[in-house]
């Protein structure tokens, strides 16, 4: 192994640009345009040995005979084309060996592709790409050696225009190793796989070249004005020639020439101590462009033209270019002098069948997912991302922070304090540079992640201020001494200033974030905080991300941040019976392994949504209502942007009494500016509500044309405000009598039985529990109400399968044996009241291996002759159980019950700390809809600020209605059933129906990497009252 080793014979980096015949075709950026650029994805010949050493000469020799290798698919990874399998580790290494040695088991692939090189290429240089090779690749072109490369995530190429026979076939072997001493420094917290998963390709130049462009957009005249700087690279085949000339030209959106002739420069080929040598540069000003931000992404097109002496064009180039500026000061990021709220999301690329290799659409797909969910940036955790994900980027507005494809987080400081992985670091930083330097989206260069700190990212950090002073830097571990509970000048966030320009912690709690920004005399008063990690999306989490939030928009340097992550990692399997899956780590049988922390996203592996994205989306959305005035009827809209008016949105307004709609109209077109609040005259109606109903003012938001990323109607937000309507006396009421007869009380040892013509009730003594409920003969309840303090753990509650994290709150109550609560009843009583009614009143006590009176649960059913049953409760929760996961009942409805509808918030689930998107009106579902399928089951489907739901068979309708607002969720799962399953194939749904009525449930948190619930969102000793009524109708 030697880590100072990176490279041999691989083509210095240069941004991603292809060669075109003339300036017209250039114009078009599309490398499918040119006759010089030649795809080699697709079906590859392919073998696997066991160790690299088993590699025989043969293998990449002309005449082998290839008959028999197997045939797989380029982009791809072999693990999941049937050749070893992937692995997942999250921080330890997937083998014991110390850095910089791997295993002698060591499992190489060897790639073969026949190719034709066109003839009328010959004369000129060939160049091939290879996107990203898992970990080290060996290059053989006809046999021949040609090189090798380290570095996962960014293009090898070679140059082998001495090595390829033109218009003959020819053949490419590319050999893969999985492990290498650089996999020490790719310990990225995503699924080890291997071999060739982005793209490769063919591009051919003349012996003299255009051989890199450096374009810049800057800003100037208070951000007026731009300045466009460009830096032309030509490549020589041998001594440098005199006389050669480059021409530039810039063209806006529609194909307008911004210059009345092009822009001219000599290529200096002097001596060699003459500086910049074989560089053409260009500045010119350029009068008021259309700037470029994540808002507004306007894009122009650079065209470079390499003349020979004679004056004649040999070969044109172009890329993309944004006017924009990017600055840290003030404790502020700025683009365009303007603070911008950081709305971000970490990446990886992950495809649910085909591991890294992502293919265009799904690329396109993500974006396009994030820009209809109001987010604005997005950070390339842990590497840099296909340079086609910068150009939708770029296209359609999306801030990057770029990060170096760097990671040691199993031997943190120690690799990057070993020399020998040096030249690694600063090359990584380098390359990454070099490759995205002209995407206007990239607006922070990161270090890498999880390094430590060392004099290696010193270095980096340097050569990037020097060679790119337009953009700041971003590196988490510079701001911080690793487990060191005080930093050295004790206050929090305080070192790195040579590495980061922004404080960039991870996973702080919200009051770590409050303390920094108040602080007055923490010396650190120039640099913004932007985590670069945070709100954990692991199952079902996001919990307190309005907290988040509400500090991000009171306190000044608090910029935003990055949630982890955008995609859960499943990789789709199915069982013997044909049940397809998401995998996790140890599904493959690999060891050792994380579990399924690798399912931490946003979005399904398919892309699907999961419900906690809604909440962001509703924080994140462009206009935000403010305020009403109910009695003036004014109402208050900001616009949240930072660039872009409000004009691209129409809005809409209903107002609803009880969840029904009573008035609705259109909003004005708005033009407010970015961050400035409008005025609006609404006229509402005269509402006139019943007692005890409540009014509601709903504002929804939509685009109202078409965009890059959504069509027209696309709801970009939505508002609600409760509202006070004028309150109709109700007529005096007529007594009703009912038709029931009398209720009979009958009690034996066992049970108490209440029955009357239309209702029979038989409850245990022993349980309290309701065995039988009867009305009109249908039967309704199999048992139930029964007290529940557990819940389908969820991953912010603790990892299932992690039984030594004592310290998360899963494992706590494990330890407290809440999962194995024992009931035992105290007394049991029965009463009959003169208006007719009876009273079943219990009192119980939880036992668990905390205490024998962990719990005590007094609880009585006040039935009516109707059938009407009238449930009061109180809770009394010991010292001795310090958080509960829920507190409630749980009831066992007979099957049918399936339609559901509910008054509360919804449609999507919501807890009490994620519930801000969900807004407060009348559903309708199925109780099979209800279900979210998280790859680990867990507790879901939660309802909160619920005032009444109702379940109804085909005959029969159930509903409860609670004095005060309740949560609630109806499954056909017990949290016995999503505890014990650790695949949603281990879920088996039952014909019962569960309703969980909860007084509360614990919140979410983020936990399972981050800070648990806020202490108002837990569940704490004391004493709880709380009652419901349940009611029985004809369906």
């Amino acid at each position: 192994m030697a880590p100072e080793c990176v490279s041999i014979n691989r083509v210095p980096m240069r941004a991603t640009i292809y060669p075109f015949p003339s300036a017209q075709e250039a114009r078009s950026v599309d490398r499918e345009k040119t006759p010089w650029f030649q795809l080699l994805n697709g079906h590859w010949r392919f073998k696997a040995v066991d160790r690299p050493e088993n590699v025989v000469r043969s293998d990449t020799a002309l005449d082998c005979d290839r008959s028999k290798w197997d045939t797989v698919e380029v982009p791809g990874n072999w693990t999941l084309q049937g050749y070893g399998a992937p692995q997942y580790t999250n921080v330890q290494m997937p083998f014991p060996d110390e850095p910089p040695y791997v295993p002698q088991d060591n499992l190489t692939g060897i790639y073969a592709k026949e190719f034709t090189v066109p003839a009328d290429w010959e004369g000129r240089r060939i160049v091939i790409h290879l996107g990203g090779a898992e970990s080290v690749l060996y290059l053989y072109v006809n046999g021949e050696p040609i090189g090798l490369s380290k570095d996962s995530r960014l293009p090898s190429e070679f140059d082998i225009s001495r090595s390829v026979m033109f218009g003959r076939t020819n053949l490419v072997v590319a050999i893969v190793v999985k492990w290498s001493d650089a996999t020490f420094i790719e310990d990225q917290d995503q699924w080890w796989m291997g071999g060739l998963h982005r793209e490769v390709y063919l591009y051919s130049t003349g012996p003299v070249h255009i051989a890199d462009l450096f374009a810049v957009g800057n800003l100037e005249n208070n951000y007026a004005d731009g300045r466009l700087q460009l830096k032309v690279k030509i490549g020589f085949p041998g001594q440098p020639e005199e006389d050669w000339v480059v021409e530039a030209e810039l063209f806006d959106a529609k194909g307008r020439a911004m210059f009345n002739r092009p822009l001219r420069s000599a290529v200096p080929a002097g001596e060699p101590f003459n500086w910049p040598r074989l560089q053409a540069e260009f500045e010119q000003p350029i009068k008021d462009p259309l700037l470029w931000s994540a808002e507004l992404p306007n894009l122009y097109t650079v065209v470079v033209t390499l003349k020979n002496p004679e004056g004649r064009g040999i070969e044109a180039t172009s890329t993309r270019v944004g006017f924009r500026s990017v600055e840290v000061k003030d404790r502020l990021l700025l683009v365009n002098g303007r603070r911008v709220l950081i709305k971000g999301v970490n990446r990886h690329d992950h495809h649910e069948t085909k591991g890294k290799a992502l293919d265009r659409e799904t690329m396109r797909l993500d974006a396009v997912t994030m820009k209809r969910f109001n987010f604005n940036a997005v950070r390339t955790s842990h590497y840099p991302n296909d340079p086609y994900w910068l150009d939708l980027c770029d296209e359609l507005g999306l801030y990057v922070i770029d990060e170096a494809n760097l990671e040691s987080h199993a031997y943190y400081q120690q690799v990057g304090r070993d020399r020998r992985y040096a030249p690694a670091f600063l090359e990584r930083a380098i390359r990454m540079v070099e490759r995205d330097k002209n995407h206007p989206s990239v607006i922070l260069w990161s270090l890498g992640n999880e390094t430590g700190y060392s004099s290696s990212h010193d270095a980096m950090a340097g050569w990037i201020r020097g060679y790119d002073p337009s953009r700041p830097l971003h590196f988490e571990p510079g701001i911080w001494v690793k487990g060191v509970e005080k930093q050295p000048t004790g206050k929090i966030y305080d070192l790195g200033y040579r590495v980061t320009d922004i404080v960039c912690p991870m996973y702080p709690p919200v009051e770590s974030l409050i303390e920094w920004a108040t602080d007055k005399l923490h010396p650190d008063r120039n640099r913004p905080l932007i985590m670069c990690e945070y709100s954990h999306a692991m199952g079902n989490g996001n919990g307190s991300l309005a907290d988040y939030w509400d500090a991000f928009e009171k306190y000044s340097g608090l910029q935003g941040g990055f949630i982890w992550e955008w995609i859960d990692h499943g990789l789709k399997q199915k069982t013997k019976e044909g049940q397809e899956y998401w995998a996790y780590g140890g599904d493959f049988g690999d060891e050792p392994n994380d579990l399924n922390f690798v399912c931490d996203g946003l979005v399904w592996p398919d892309r699907t949504p999961h419900p906690g994205i809604y909440e962001f989306k509703y924080l994140a959305q462009p206009a935000k209502v403010i305020g009403f005035n109910a009695r003036t009827g004014v109402l208050k809209i900001k616009n949240m942007q930072d660039f872009a008016t409000l004009a691209w949105m129409n809005g809409e307004w209903e107002l609803k009494v009880n969840g029904n709609g009573v008035a609705k109209g259109k909003l004005p077109v708005l033009k407010t500016e970015p961050q400035n609040e409008a005025k609006i005259d609404l006229k509402l109606p005269a509402i006139t509500a019943e007692a005890g109903q409540e009014t509601f003012l709903n504002f929804r938001f939509y685009a109202a044309a078409v965009t890059a990323w959504c069509k027209s109607g696309h709801e970009v937000g939505w508002h609600q405000i409760p509202i006070s309507a004028k309150t109709a006396k109700k007529p005096p009421s007529k007594a009703v009598r009912h038709t029931a007869r009398r209720l009979i009380l009958a009690e034996n040892e066992d049970n108490f039985i209440v029955e009357n013509d239309v209702f029979h009730l038989v409850a245990s003594r022993a349980t309290g529990l309701i065995e039988g409920l009867r009305w009109q003969e249908q039967d309704l309840l199999v048992s139930g109400p029964q007290l529940q303090i557990w819940r389908g753990p969820t991953d912010n509650d603790g990892i299932k399968g992690r039984i030594d994290d004592t310290w998360r709150p899963l494992n706590k109550w494990r330890a407290q044996g809440l999962d194995k609560l024992a009931i035992k009843a105290v007394s049991a009583k029965a009463r009959r009241h003169k208006d007719g009614s009876i009273t079943l009143w219990f009192e119980h006590l939880g036992a668990c291996a905390a205490s024998d009176k962990a719990l005590r649960h007094q609880h009585s059913y006040t039935i009516a002759p109707d059938g009407g049953i009238q449930v009061d409760n109180f809770f009394a929760v010991d010292r001795v159980i310090p958080d509960l996961p829920r507190l409630g009942v749980v009831l066992i409805l007979q099957a049918g019950f399936e339609k559901l509808s509910w008054f509360g918030r919804g449609p999507f689930e919501n807890y009490c700390d994620r519930k801000r998107a969900a807004l407060v009106d009348l559903y309708e579902s199925t109780v099979t809809d209800q279900y979210v399928p998280y790859i680990m089951p867990q507790e879901h489907g939660n309802h909160t600020d619920v005032r009444w739901l109702s379940l109804r068979s085909e005959k029969l309708r159930l509903v409860v209605q609670a004095a005060g607002p309740m949560e609630f969720s109806a499954s056909h799962y017990t949290a016995e059933d999503l505890y014990a399953a650790y695949h949603t194939y281990d879920l088996h749904p039952r014909k019962e129906v569960i309703l969980n009525l909860d007084y509360r449930q614990r919140g979410l948190g983020t936990e399972s990497c981050g800070p648990g619930p806020l202490e108002q969102y837990k569940i704490k000793p004391g004493r709880y009252a709380w009652s419901y009524s349940l009611r029985t109708l004809k369906a």
